[in-house]
């Protein structure tokens, strides 16, 4: 009896096709995310870089850095804050910034939610007239508008009980106005926007329970537009309290001008302790810096609204 050994039959590999072929995101996706991770790294960096110079500077003595030059460790010392809170006169000049930043973010938020409920809620034909003019107010550079502004402030007359100088020159008021009105259009167009994603059918059901329109406005839409409120807040505080274009312009006594303004007292007249001059820049930015972690997260959530939306 014969027994045949056949050779076992092998398959040919088939060949693959790339266009189908599936890669698994392994190595590849790991390393571009580790390469986005180190870029947003060396960014942070540069950008932090600054600020972190400027605290290390704030803690150390000039005498100490002339000598041993600012890429030095050592020198640390309190007494920079102490001279700088005394030459710049913060005590003072930050009630000046509390008494424009606090009725000019409070009018700017108000005005900017009227605008914005009347647009969103209101169809007729003035409507998109009506935020293009407020909006138009930051297109234009203030340097473009110096002259006129101040004219016009010169020339228009107010009790003496309102301002010392009978004009809105020198006023806190005239400085407030010119913040809401450049300041009034960005927060109005973002408003709107927010205020139109709101359900209709909210608004009918009030109708139907007979809310009115001031009913509507102030117990409805209000409550509902707190974190874009908060995320808006946040940034005009920031940038009312850290103007200084105007408060040059329109303020002519020294007793009224903003924190903003007190750097140039820490200015020597032969020379400049830059040290002294980081400690004085800290303590500005410390209110805004406050504010914004008061409200980090109302402030997140306004800017990622609708995002998940769709």
């Amino acid at each position: 009896m014969t027994a045949s050994s056949e050779a076992p039959q092998v398959a040919a590999p088939r060949s693959r096709n790339p266009l189908t072929t599936k890669r698994s995101p392994g190595a590849g996706g790991r390393k571009g995310h580790l390469a986005v991770q180190v870029f947003l790294a060396v960014v942070a960096l540069v950008w932090l870089f600054p600020v972190l110079y400027a605290l290390l500077g704030s803690f150390r003595d000039y005498q100490y850095t002339s000598e041993n030059g600012y890429f030095s460790f050592g020198g640390f010392t309190l007494q920079n804050y102490k001279d700088a809170w005394q030459q710049a006169n913060f005590s003072h000049t930050m009630l000046n910034s509390a008494y424009i930043t606090i009725p000019g973010v409070t009018l700017t938020l108000f005005l900017s939610c009227c605008v914005a409920f009347v647009v969103a809620r209101f169809s007729w034909k003035f409507n998109v007239v009506l935020l293009g003019l407020f909006t138009a107010a930051n297109l234009l550079p203030p340097q473009a508008l110096l002259i006129p502004v101040y004219r016009m402030f010169r020339a228009i007359e107010v009790p003496f009980w309102f301002s010392e100088s009978g004009t809105l020159l020198n006023s806190y008021w005239g400085l407030i106005a010119v913040n809401v009105a450049f300041q009034s259009g960005f927060c109005a167009f973002v408003l709107s926007n927010y205020m139109k994603a709101l359900p209709r059918e909210i608004y009918e059901s009030a109708v139907v329970d007979g809310a009115g329109v001031l009913r509507q406005f102030f117990q409805l839409t209000l409550p509902l537009c707190r974190p874009p409120l908060a995320a808006l807040a946040t940034l005009e505080v920031t940038w009312i309290y850290n103007e200084f274009f105007w408060a040059t312009v329109l303020l002519q006594s020294g007793d009224k001008f903003p924190v903003t303004s007190s750097i140039n007292n820490l200015r020597g007249q032969f020379f400049t302790d830059n040290n002294l001059v980081a400690a004085g820049s800290i303590v500005i930015a410390l209110p805004t810096l406050i504010v914004f972690f008061l409200l980090q997260k109302q402030f997140v959530a306004g800017l990622t609204l609708g995002a998940t939306k769709g």
